[in-house]
């Protein structure tokens, strides 16, 4: 029987997670409100009665969400994708609900205003400068110190960041950034972040990720992830996340305690919350704070138990969290899970993939997903936004699981077949 509790689900209309939401949101007994961005004149195009919402307009989305509201009180706000975080604090805000100042999602979701905040609150920050899409690269080159990271402002993942170590690789850097930041799809964003571009400082060391939980300007660190991969440059694909860390347990107490004073800098207060951060030395650097759950298919990765060992997925505890119920009983499963994202080797038109049948029979590996489509034109990084697909693996220790992860994707085979411009008009492909 379905409850009379709400929950609004503030998201982009191509987001993995909102499946997984709706399947947590069934077992609780959940309804949930999507608001999207999508056109208000299409009559319900995806079938799922969301409200209809425009990022780059927020007063008619905040409107639009204040009266569907009206007919059917909402109990709970989460945000999926990190554009959507302003919108759903807005919301919460107007709504009465408990969520983060939309100021400080502001702050989280531009990797600048990241910067200034941490910098301005005497936490480990590389050097780092902004620059207008218009200047001239040659004559910045020489002003900087090499190794340094060219990065978009607002592009979500790794998209668009790329390492120079010299002024010849940070004017290709910046060119190829500049057309990524022209292209129509990033241009109908309509988002301001996007006419400028940060250049840091390259910061060596390994890389973490935290996913944790605040509560009433509290963090509670639900999982600490390894990424056994070096990323290093000259772009940076993820590829495996895996839990628990490696590290000593006080050295992971140094990451919580950063990204606790990060998080606090920030001013983030409510909800879920995504921390990158590298440990060079005897210092911990955050580089990126964003106010959403972990992304994609990813959160399959992570468990969660009661003390009588029922589990439940991350999206459940996100609303539970998001409906006011207690989550302290709540902890992550014992056992060492991880994901891979596939990545996208070369450009090129998909055809298939071979070998899934032997990668999901490698001990340990729980799902192997491909979400891929047959004919679609795959772009790699620093310009792609999207991976092959995802394979999940759980074992005793991280250890084994990095291990079952690799075994897997050795046995895949991707097809895909090489994409040919004969002029601006018209493109050939081969099968080479």
């Amino acid at each position: 029987m379905i409850s009379d509790r709400r929950v609004l689900i503030v998201s982009t209309t191509t987001g993995y997670q909102t499946r997984s939401f709706g399947e947590a949101a069934e077992r609780l007994g959940v309804r949930l409100v999507f608001a999207t961005d999508r056109c208000h004149h299409l009559a319900d195009p995806w079938r799922d009665a969301a409200v209809p919402i425009r990022f780059h307009d927020e007063e008619a989305s905040l409107q639009a969400i204040i009266e569907a509201a009206r007919s059917e009180p909402l109990h709970g706000v989460i945000a999926v994708g990190d554009r959507p975080t302003r919108i759903a604090a807005l919301a919460a805000e107007a709504l009465g609900l408990p969520g983060n100042q939309p100021s400080a999602t502001e702050i989280s979701r531009n990797k600048l205003a990241t910067r200034e905040r941490l910098s301005s609150s005497g936490l480990p920050t590389p050097w780092f400068r902004a620059i207008s899409l218009d200047v001239e690269p040659g004559a910045l080159a020489r002003e900087l110190s090499f190794p340094a990271v060219v990065k978009p402002l607002a592009l979500s993942g790794s998209r668009g960041v790329i390492r120079a170590n010299n002024p010849a690789e940070f004017v290709a850097a910046f060119e190829r950034l500049r057309r990524l930041l022209s292209e129509r799809s990033v241009r109908a964003m309509r988002d301001a972040a996007n006419e400028n571009v940060i250049v840091e400082g390259f910061v060596p060391g390994q890389e973490f990720a935290l996913e944790g939980l605040m509560e009433q300007g509290r963090l509670r660190p639900l999982a600490l992830f390894d990424k056994p991969d070096p990323l290093d440059g000259p772009f940076f694909e993820e590829t495996i996340y895996v839990t628990p860390s490696a590290l000593p347990v006080a050295r992971q107490q140094d990451i919580h305690d950063a990204v606790g004073r990060a998080v606090g800098a920030i001013g983030l207060q409510h909800g879920p919350v995504h921390v990158e951060c590298r440990v060079n030395g005897n210092d911990v650097v955050v580089l990126e704070v964003a106010a959403r759950p972990i992304g994609g298919l990813c959160a399959k990765a992570l468990r969660f138990q009661n003390g009588q060992g029922e589990g439940m997925s991350l999206e459940e505890l996100l609303l539970r969290h998001a409906l006011g119920e207690g989550t302290d009983h709540l902890a992550r499963e014992s056992s060492a899970s991880g994901v891979m994202m596939i990545p996208i080797p070369s450009r090129g038109i998909y055809r298939r993939v071979e070998g899934t049948d032997a990668a999901a029979a490698v001990p340990g590996i729980e799902d192997v997903r491909i979400t891929a489509k047959p004919d679609q034109i795959l772009v790699p990084l620093p310009e792609g936004a999207s991976y092959l697909g995802f394979i999940f693996a759980r074992r005793e220790t991280s250890d084994e699981v990095v291990c079952a992860l690799r075994s897997a994707h050795e046995k895949l085979k991707f097809v895909i077949e090489r994409e040919l411009t004969v002029n601006s008009e018209s493109k050939v492909m081969s099968n080479e």
